[in-house]
């Protein structure tokens, strides 16, 4: 059984080249919304895993990566005028 799901999920994230890992995260987020709304729980729950890897993989790859300030916490609150209370 371990070996068909890991024929299902794919190739292991940190054995892809960096182009077909861009390939694969792109697949991923293109299939995300369609897997969430009319998958199974097991292709949903292998979905989410197959996605978090990649991810990983990516960030493993390049944790030096441009970061857009209004994707950071401080960047969003500055958006719409809400801080953090303690």
């Amino acid at each position: 059984m371990a070996e068909r799901e890991a024929r299902e999920a794919g190739p292991s994230a940190g054995g892809l080249e960096e182009g077909r890992l861009m390939k694969e995260l792109e697949a991923i987020h293109r299939t995300r919304h369609e897997t969430l709304l009319h998958g199974s729980e097991d292709a949903l729950l292998t979905h989410t895993r197959r996605m978090a890897e990649l991810e990983r993989e990516y960030v493993r790859r390049h944790p030096e990566r441009a970061q857009t300030t209004g994707r950071t916490r401080s960047g969003a609150r500055a958006r719409t005028g809400t801080e953090e209370q303690g």
